[in-house]
């Protein structure tokens, strides 16, 4: 994988990434995890936190996802590893969480699972597409 397909790869998975994970947190926040896990949640959003942890994850999607898909042609092949990938690191959290804090609901861990490898296999197929068209080097292109 060139320095210009990873970049282009990160770039487009970040930007739907955070288009979808925004849309959910926006219509989830009320619905779902307040109710549930309120009593967890932050007054404030923090900022820094969220883009250690946007860039850290968009690093692994590409790395653990749009690579091997592009190692091989087939953008089929980062959707499953992006939705493994996401499984994964979304039960990581939601898992330990459900085994070490006193009330945290099943029914956010289910969803949480569900959304976490949704959203990882479409950036990956993001990420992968747009590598694919957009990211070999030109005549004179990094």
């Amino acid at each position: 994988m060139s320095v210009r397909q990873f970049a282009v790869a990160w770039l487009a998975a970040a930007l739907a990434m955070l288009a979808l994970d925004a849309m959910w947190l926006t219509l989830m926040a009320d619905r779902l995890y307040r109710p549930a896990i309120g009593h967890l949640m932050a007054e404030q959003f923090a900022v820094l936190p969220a883009i250690a942890f946007y860039a850290v994850y968009l690093t692994g999607v590409v790395v653990f996802a749009v690579a091997p898909g592009l190692a091989v042609g087939r953008w089929q092949v980062a959707m499953l590893r992006g939705a493994i990938f996401g499984l994964v690191a979304y039960a990581t959290y939601d898992l330990t969480n459900q085994a070490t804090l006193a009330r945290w609901a099943w029914h956010v861990t289910v969803a949480d699972l569900a959304w976490g490898t949704c959203l990882t296999a479409i950036a990956a197929v993001a990420g992968c597409g747009a590598a694919m068209k957009w990211g070999r080097p030109s005549a004179g292109g990094w």
